[in-house]
């Protein structure tokens, strides 16, 4: 990169993504020691990070919404174990599904959030710690079931295995990579909407899922080639960021176009386009991706360059 600006990895390095600031030592070793995480359960010093029908508990403080983290004491009853987050230095923190209670919790304790709505609002440590029991509660109601032989599978290795109760397979919790990439052509970048922002003309860089047998580097030139019908070159890695909505990792790349004919190919995007610095700086008609996004992150890095 030339013109003495911070490269991307410099700028990332200051200042981690949303989400990816997760605050607990995540103590892999000690899952399967279940004589110490029934310890850790019983500990009056432990906390537990609920979750309830796709949602995170926070509570608002002039208008600012934070995680809350309860102690064992305030929680219902449970239909199934804690699943252990980790350590914030000696204390434990465990998340917990309150999916099968109607009224989970009382009011005055916070209220159940989506993390899409409210992440960006929220300390980068609060966000991450969501993120992460929302997407480890995710793993463990979406594969109740074996895949294999159809039995139902239990916990184990404190709420990261699930094992099969016919078969024994063990499941582990699955991430889905996704490639998403700002694409440039001189000094324009390659923004699109999607349908899922029919209604709002939001735009945003391009982004798909990896698929079998195939590279990050062959997953970015497919996923421009098929939405936008450009062919790219010098495909670059740039960060990373978790994404549990429902349970993806965004890998974050810069690619260059080999020439700028726009063919939308499939279904995917409503419309695209070639946008110079000057109109991302001051949009007008349209909107771009919210800031805790690695979308914001790639546009505003490529600007700052």
């Amino acid at each position: 990169m030339t013109g003495g600006g911070p490269s991307a990895a410099a700028l990332h390095a200051h200042a981690p993504h949303a989400l990816a600031a997760n605050p607990l030592d995540r103590v892999g070793t000690r899952r399967g020691d279940a004589e110490w995480v029934a310890a850790r359960m019983a500990d009056p010093a432990s906390r537990f990070v609920p979750f309830w029908r796709g949602r995170n508990l926070v509570r608002f403080d002039n208008n600012v919404p934070a995680a809350v983290l309860l102690e064992a004491s305030a929680l219902p009853p449970l239909h199934q174990p804690p699943a252990l987050l980790g350590l914030d230095g000696e204390r434990a923190v465990f998340a917990v599904d309150l999916t099968p209670l109607e009224s989970p919790l009382p009011q005055s304790v916070g209220e159940f959030e989506d993390l899409w709505r409210v992440g960006g609002m929220m300390r980068a440590e609060d966000a991450a710690l969501l993120g992460h029991a929302k997407a480890l509660m995710h793993w463990q109601a979406r594969h109740r079931f074996c895949g294999v032989c159809g039995a139902a599978c239990l916990p184990e290795q404190a709420g990261h295995v699930l094992r099969c109760t016919g078969c024994g397979t063990s499941h582990f919790p699955r991430t889905d990579p996704a490639v998403i990439m700002l694409v440039t052509h001189g000094d324009r970048a390659l923004l699109a909407r999607s349908k899922r922002f029919r209604d709002v003309r939001v735009f945003s860089t391009l982004a798909g899922f990896v698929e079998p047998g195939e590279s990050l580097e062959e997953a970015v030139a497919r996923e421009v080639l098929e939405e936008a019908g450009v062919p790219v070159a010098s495909v670059r890695y740039h960060s990373s960021q978790p994404w549990p909505f429902p349970a993806s990792v965004m890998l974050g790349f810069r690619a260059e176009a080999l020439d700028d004919a726009i063919t939308l190919g499939d279904d995917e995007l409503v419309e695209a386009g070639w946008f110079s610095r000057e109109t991302l700086r001051e949009p007008e008609g349209f909107s771009l991706p919210p800031p805790f996004s690695i979308a914001r992150r790639l546009i505003e890095d490529w600007m700052a360059a």
